[in-house]
């Protein structure tokens, strides 16, 4: 099997990037495993439902405002060093929660976890997004998501035996990890352009092809010239126009992948993923399961990981759509049986004692499948290059808020709506997102990001006639 330097290179980059995601898996597994462990060892630190609630809700506020400053730090520092400079605070946040004593320094470890969420996570998938050429950027775009799921069910393991406070000092090993793979890779070749510096040394090491970094220009899709030619630095373009005009936050490149970007990850999270990820254990401790909780816990990680893996492989093949729907679909039968499982009580001794670890087992496979990955994906794709950092901020940000809200009120809607009704609430936001992707999210399989763009500017033009005699490489 033939493989190309350029593929290995672009993995390596990605694998890299994607350490980020595997720390935002145990950042989002960690209350799952860490909460019994504290009860049983450690009462007096959390010592009610709503400090549960807080504890997993609090690293997901944190993230949230890290996303709003996510957008202005990878601009102006770059992707890859967006990245590195978060690592240090990461290590200490993780400290900070093994050797919390009390409630309010578990709350502050755990909101700066989740600060260094928002500060990676639109930076890594356009990171990755940016050095990948389209034949493969959904394969590896993916590889992020997949890395999130491996670092949610190495939590979930971990956890299992683990006490809560060597497995905060594990995480942190992985923090330490993240800066050191980054330490060999290139800067985005993107960016540096859009600063007016020299890409051609990153352009070489990626061995990017012409098509990967085309650009836009009047509504006309143009190559760059050959990376073996000119290596001096590159002009800088003209300064962009503010985002927040009212000409260019409504433009048809800004303001439709933003709806579609800020609905796709706001369904990802009102189908009910994290109040599952979070609270996995006490959800099988209340369905009344003969299976033992911690078990299923990993159970339902296992699938997740596996799904995802299967999405990586398909996402190029497939497409995004057809994944996306797929996911939607399946989520909203499992959530309404899910709830089904609540409302009827089943006898645990029958078979249908098994409803509640079928119903999230399945709906870990749907989720994995589509909205999983493939709304972060897009993230990296949809924007236009020039306002990508801003834009992928924010839709962090929206992400992110709609990950605390969720968490937050699981515990208030199981109250009012009981669990039933909750998870039934949950499969018509599932429903919704269904509707939305079939009559507004455009597929981006095997395009280039200025092809991308250029179909939000509506414009019509062919590409240029070298670009259309370029070969896939993969």
């Amino acid at each position: 099997m033939n493989i190309s330097p350029a593929f290995l290179k672009q993995l390596w980059l990605t694998v890299g990037a994607s350490l980020a995601f595997l720390i935002i898996g145990l950042v989002r597994g960690y209350t799952a495993s860490a909460l019994p462990s504290i009860q049983q060892y450690n009462p007096t630190i959390v010592q009610h439902s709503e400090q549960k609630s807080w504890t997993g809700a609090i690293a997901s506020f944190g993230a949230f405002l890290g996303s709003m400053c996510s957008g202005p730090l990878m601009q102006r520092a770059g992707r890859k060093r967006a990245l590195k400079l978060t690592a240090p605070l990461w290590i200490a946040a993780w400290i900070i929660v093994g050797f919390a004593r009390i409630f309010p320094i578990l709350l502050l470890g755990r909101i700066l976890t989740g600060l260094c969420v928002g500060f990676v996570l639109a930076p890594v998938q356009v990171y990755v997004s940016e050095c990948c050429d389209p034949e493969i950027r959904g394969r590896l775009g993916s590889l992020p998501t997949l890395s999130m799921s491996l670092g949610i069910l190495i939590s979930y393991i971990a956890g299992s035996w683990l006490y809560w406070r060597y497995l905060a000092f594990l995480s942190a090993t992985f923090c330490v990890g993240m800066f050191v793979a980054l330490l060999p890779l290139p800067e985005s070749p993107v960016w540096l352009e859009t600063q007016g510096l020299n890409n051609s040394a990153s352009m070489k090491w990626l061995h990017l092809s012409k098509h990967a970094v085309a650009k836009v220009k009047d509504g006309i899709q143009e190559p760059v010239k050959s990376i073996s030619g000119n290596l001096n630095p590159v002009p800088a373009e003209p300064e962009p126009k503010s985002l927040f005009t009212r000409e260019v936050f409504f433009s048809s490149p800004v303001i439709k992948p933003l709806i579609i970007v800020f609905a796709l990850l706001f369904f990802q999270q009102f189908s009910g993923i994290d109040a599952v990820i979070f609270f996995t254990v006490e959800i099988f401790q209340k369905s009344g399961s003969k299976l033992d909780p911690m078990m299923a816990t990993i159970t339902v990680g296992a699938v997740q990981l596996f799904s995802n893996g299967i999405s990586t492989i398909l996402v190029d093949r497939a497409g995004r759509r057809p994944l996306l729907l797929l996911s939607a679909a399946t989520m909203s039968v499992s959530m309404v049986s899910m709830g089904a499982s609540f409302y009827f009580e089943f006898d645990q001794n029958s078979w249908m004692g098994y409803l509640p670890i079928a119903s999230l087992v399945v709906f870990m496979l749907g989720f994995s499948l589509g909205f999983g990955g493939l709304p972060f994906l897009l993230l990296g794709e949809l924007f236009p290059k020039h306002y990508r950092s801003q834009l992928s901020g924010m839709a962090s940000a929206v992400n992110l808020l709609s990950m605390f809200s969720v968490i937050k009120s699981y515990h208030a809607l199981d109250l009012v709506l009981t669990s039933a009704g909750t998870f039934w609430l949950y499969a018509v936001f599932c429903g919704l997102a269904l509707v939305f992707v079939a009559f507004f999210v455009p597929e981006t399989k095997g395009k280039s990001l200025a092809e991308i763009e250029q179909h939000f500017r509506g414009n019509k033009h062919q590409e240029t006639a070298s670009l259309q005699n370029i070969q896939t490489k993969f």
